[in-house]
């Protein structure tokens, strides 16, 4: 047991010391940073070989973010929540519904035999 109370206390398994020469060379990166309309900042890196996207998720607020400061993304329109009937009501006419309407009715009023 150690002052620590027993507990074992060190890095995860197989993450070795800081610099590990068995972990591989590491792919050379940079930086690019992006804007959203917001005003937020921010700047992943990618590997230098990796092909880099125009348009980035702002961690900050959930905008899209692009490379130029001055005219970043504007915000995307979020369309509301539908209900099925609002579905329903996108497909169908007022006189279609009435006409269904009636006719589920009429199976429901006739007598079972």
């Amino acid at each position: 047991m150690n002052r620590r109370g027993g507990r074992i206390r060190g890095q995860r398994i197989g993450g070795g010391p800081s610099g590990d020469s068995t972990r591989g060379l590491s792919a050379e990166r940079t930086q690019v940073e992006y804007f959203c309309s917001r005003g937020h900042r921010c700047g992943p890196s990618f590997a230098v070989q990796a092909p880099i996207p125009e348009l980035w998720v702002c961690p900050h607020c959930g905008l899209p973010a692009g490379r130029d400061q001055d005219n970043p993304p504007t915000e995307e329109a979020v369309a509301p929540y539908k209900t099925h009937l609002a579905y329903v009501r996108e497909r169908r006419s007022d006189s279609d519904a009435e006409i269904l309407l009636n006719e589920a009715l009429a199976r429901l009023r006739a007598p079972r035999g």
